[in-house]
């Protein structure tokens, strides 16, 4: 049976500090689920655990007790609300949440991609080319797959994205420098630890002449035995207008079935 695309588990709201015009509440997300034949999404906020020294000035203020003010989220009879977090790795490969932080969340979300972070997730060594960022996506990602965390609720966002570069439009570079074999061990690997691949509806507007090299990652993924599930990453109510056509297109181009689904 073919992917069905019932869920989105990637959703920033509006107090999460890249979140802009207010409109982004956990009302209108249930409403966008409803809207959209969703059966189960999730508020994942940016998050460093203040149990975990560390935070730069912009996650110092996103702790716990800032992201709880969402709860309690609202619930509908058709939509599963799960409260859930996107957390941070930094440049030493320190993980933004205590083990112990795990059980309040449904879900838990960790990027390998935000090279944007200047000295923070990254340092000047990893931006000198397409070359040291590629070495750093693969850093980051084996480090996270060799943790000790509850990887049954846990997924890998946006594994290709414009923050893997500073211009949006060279992100592909950087993927053609990453060594297919070591994408094959990684996703061995994840498969083996049963984390979640997201596909991001944000991550996945390329033209059919990018296509390939686009939906490689994800492609060597499947081989792998990965699992996948979907994230809109939307920030604000606009990213809400083509999150599931693209999702699906992606589906499709993968051939995605019900046995490839990520269940938390």
């Amino acid at each position: 049976m073919r992917y069905v695309v019932d869920h989105d588990l990637h959703i920033h709201s509006n107090i999460s500090f890249c979140s802009f015009g207010g409109g982004q509440t956990p009302e209108r997300i249930l409403k966008y689920a409803g809207e959209n034949g969703f059966r189960k999404v999730c508020l994942t906020n940016h998050f460093w655990d203040e149990l975990v020294k560390g935070p730069n000035g912009w996650y110092e203020d996103q702790d716990f007790s800032h992201i709880s003010a969402a709860k309690p989220l609202p619930q509908s009879d058709n939509v599963e609300f799960l409260f859930g977090c996107e957390t941070e790795l930094r440049h030493d490969l320190v993980l933004g949440i205590s083990k112990e932080r795990f059980d309040e969340f449904d879900f838990v979300i960790i990027p390998t991609t935000h090279l944007h972070f200047q000295d923070f997730t990254v340092t000047a060594k990893d931006n000198i080319s397409f070359k040291a960022r590629a070495d750093a996506w693969v850093r980051r990602l084996d480090a996270v797959l060799s943790m000790d965390i509850p990887f049954h609720k846990t997924g890998i966002p946006h594994l290709t994205t414009g923050l893997i570069s500073p211009k949006r439009e060279q992100y592909l570079e950087v993927v053609k420098e990453i060594p297919e074999n070591e994408m094959y061990r990684l996703f061995k690997q994840a498969a083996k630890v049963g984390v979640g691949i997201e596909l991001n509806s944000s991550a996945l507007n390329f033209s059919v002449s990018e296509e390939k090299l686009a939906l490689l990652p994800y492609t060597i993924a499947k081989e792998c035995g990965c699992k996948f599930y979907c994230g809109s990453d939307a920030h604000e109510e606009e990213h809400f207008t083509y999150a599931k056509s693209r999702l699906e297109k992606a589906v499709d181009l993968l051939g995605l079935t019900e046995n490839d689904k990520f269940i938390i």
